[in-house]
């Protein structure tokens, strides 16, 4: 159901079903509000500045809701949200029942994570329903991708908020926790002491579990002939934990290697098992990661637990490769670090997690699946990690672990926070970088696109049409015309100085050039997100300022509204193509039937995988061609046998007409 607009605001009219919605008329209280509107300015315009405001805000109230406007620059409408299902999205991902799932887990709120309270609401746009899914660890700042078989895999979380400068009273540190026996894993539990030479006791944070320690055997021999005894070697098994001085003071300051006993071990365990600490200070403490994963299960609606990644990730990014398994990259580790470059990769058959190829990232990298089976890394990013390392953009052979660079972007220093798409259809290999900022609360921000043709001999970022302004957290969506939809973000770091951009533009990348849309009401940065919709609208969610006005004086408060945006195509006077059929997967032949009458207008069709965005984002969605046949009353269509290009999961079929109409989605299954 689209969401209900105030009685006296005009617009266009839209429905539950996706059919076409007819031009909107000016409401008639709008007329005779805009006429008396138009007395004010003639009487009272130059000496009430305030009585002009009003007037004008009547007419541009007046012009959005027009059919030529609507029919070229579409309309925005407020979702109309429960109070109880209002939650901090940080994250979005669409599912193949058609249904959104929002997930919060603790929503960037300190309270809410003391108090265990994690959220996740899940929301049908066609029935406009909400419901409340329970939600077992805290994902915020999580990764995810799309399974072959519809489930959402959900990684990594939140185990520990940030302690700002300043804000420390107890010196803390990561804690080396070593394991010299062979015959048994040892579990700490959270809370354990661990003893300084000094006397000094710091207490771990979380438990930890460190394997047993390796044993190798060799067999030598004598040079007369003889064997020698067995020999053993012995190598320490090793796991991290966060600890933090169990007393306030200066004392538990050290910036010095040492071994730690381990308080209440005794015997062979007291010998075997110790931590060792290099730097234990009252320096910031960054956000630490979880090492959990779950499976959403679209059809059950509910979290189910997989195997945990070896490592813990805050701001991971997860990629899904050819072959259906998922590629897990980067994040803040557990106590606070950025994985060095550790990844690691889920196979949905098994539940379980491999090691990956070693390659270092700075967190969220936007990483792409390109035909043949490269990841294509565009140098965007969410912020963590140093200026000068994982930034520069390349394509990523997996199976052999090298790295080739692509150049010819630039600002590159301006690379964090901007938003990269594999622009449509997939099989022109093209990959857009839309502005971006500096590193971590720099206050640059850059209008700069660039696009690299991943099928050239030698890839390079070319320039392209530049943004309206310095744009960060630009949220952009793949539509079903091939256009991209781009909305949003801010020119300054979360917002600040109330810099959010209320504007929103096309690209269309046969013309390489942008066109204005309507704008929006809402603004969005940091913690933003878009999709596309089964109903060919675009759902905006979430943003999370710094400030709230341009002094910096007011913190800011967490956006909970949603927007829609109703594109040009849906206020054309023109009804959308209509398939029917209930083909839920293609034949052995790649190809899919419906039946249909608009049959003779159908000019292409095209096959779109859901979202799943956060942080600006999106390396999931993807437009693929497909082959189009028309026969009488019915059309085929035709998905290309490559899953780098194509990779197995469950799709939108959106097929589109000579006037650029899309018709509503189709679920199908790639296997």
């Amino acid at each position: 159901m689209a969401p209900r607009p105030p009685e006296d605001r005009p617009q266009a009219p839209s429905n539950t079903t996706g059919s076409p919605n007819k031009a909107a008329k000016p409401h008639r209280k709008l007329k005779n509000s805009l006429l008396g509107g138009g007395a004010i300015i003639l009487l009272v315009g130059l000496n009430a500045p305030a009585a002009l405001d009003f007037a004008q805000e009547k007419y541009h109230a007046y012009k959005i809701a027009q059919p030529d406007y609507l029919a070229e620059n579409g309309s925005w409408d407020m979702l109309e949200v429960p109070g109880e299902y209002k939650l901090n999205a940080i994250h979005a991902a669409l599912l193949r029942t058609g249904k959104v799932l929002l997930i919060a887990g603790s929503g960037n709120d300190q309270k809410k994570f003391d108090s265990g309270t994690f959220e996740t609401v899940l929301w049908d746009p066609k029935k406009n329903t909400f419901k409340k899914i329970p939600t077992p660890e805290d994902f915020f700042c999580a990764g995810h991708a799309q399974l072959p078989d519809g489930k959402l895999l959900v990684a990594g979380g939140t185990a520990r908020y940030e302690v700002l400068d300043g804000k420390v009273t107890r010196a803390g540190g990561g804690m080396r926790v070593k394991n010299e026996s062979p015959d048994k894993e040892i579990t700490l539990k959270k809370g354990t002491r661990f003893r300084s030479p000094s006397g000094v006791e710091y207490v771990s944070k979380f438990d930890v579990t460190v394997p047993k320690a390796k044993r190798d055997f060799k067999i030598g021999y004598f040079a007369s002939g003889q064997m020698k005894p067995w020999e053993t070697k012995v190598t320490a098994a090793e796991a991290r934990v966060f600890v933090e001085a169990a007393k306030e003071g200066a004392a538990a300051l050290t910036t010095q290697a040492a071994q730690y006993e381990v308080v209440g071990l005794e015997g062979e365990d007291a010998d075997n098992v110790y931590g060792l600490a290099q730097k234990i200070t009252t320096e910031k403490q960054d956000f630490q990661g979880i090492k959990a994963a779950y499976e959403f299960d679209a059809k059950a609606e509910k979290y189910v637990p997989v195997a945990p990644m070896k490592d813990a990730r805050w701001y991971p990014t997860l990629t899904t490769l050819e072959d259906g398994r998922v590629l897990a990259a980067s994040g803040l580790n557990d106590v606070g670090d950025v994985v060095p470059g550790d990844n690691e990769i889920y196979d949905p058959e098994t539940k379980k997690w491999g090691k990956g190829p070693f390659r270092y990232f700075p967190t969220y990298p936007a990483l792409f699946l390109t035909k043949g089976g490269k990841l294509f890394y565009t140098g965007s990013n969410a912020g963590y990690g140093p200026a000068e390392k994982g930034r520069v953009p390349g394509l990523w052979d997996v199976d052999s672990n090298t790295f080739s660079k692509v150049g010819g972007m630039t600002d590159t220093d301006q690379l964090e926070t901007s938003a990269s798409v594999l622009l449509p259809p997939a099989q022109d290999q093209k990959v857009m970088v839309l502005g971006g900022g500096g590193v971590g609360e720099s206050e640059k921000a850059t209008a700069r696109t660039a696009i690299a043709d991943l099928k050239a001999d030698n890839p390079a970022f070319k320039t392209g049409p530049s943004l309206a302004q310095g744009t960060r957290y630009l949220s952009s969506v793949l539509m079903p015309d091939d256009t991209v939809f781009t909305s949003g973000g801010s020119k300054d770091y979360r917002g600040r100085g109330a810099s959010d951009i209320l504007k929103a533009q096309f690209y269309d990348p046969k013309a390489n050039a942008f066109r204005d849309a309507a704008e929006p009401t809402v603004g969005r940065n940091y913690h933003s997100e878009a999709l596309l919709l089964p109903d060919g609208r675009v759902a905006t969610f979430g943003s999370d300022p710094l400030y709230g006005d341009e002094d910096n004086t007011k913190l800011g408060t967490f956006e909970q509204r949603v927007e829609i945006f109703t594109p040009p195509y849906l206020h054309q006077d023109k009804p959308r193509p209509v398939l029917q059929g209930a083909a839920d997967s293609f034949d052995t032949e790649n190809s899919a039937t419906y039946t249909t009458k608009d049959a003779d207008r159908i000019v292409k069709a095209r096959l779109m995988r859901p979202s799943a965005v956060t942080h600006t984002t999106d390396v999931e969605q993807r437009s693929i061609e497909l082959g189009l046949k028309k026969g009488k009353g019915e059309v085929t269509v035709t998905v290309p046998q490559d899953p780098t290009l194509v990779p197995a999961g469950w799709y939108m079929l959106f097929v589109t007409d000579k006037d650029g109409v899309p018709s509503e989605a189709k679920w199908i299954q790639v296997k």
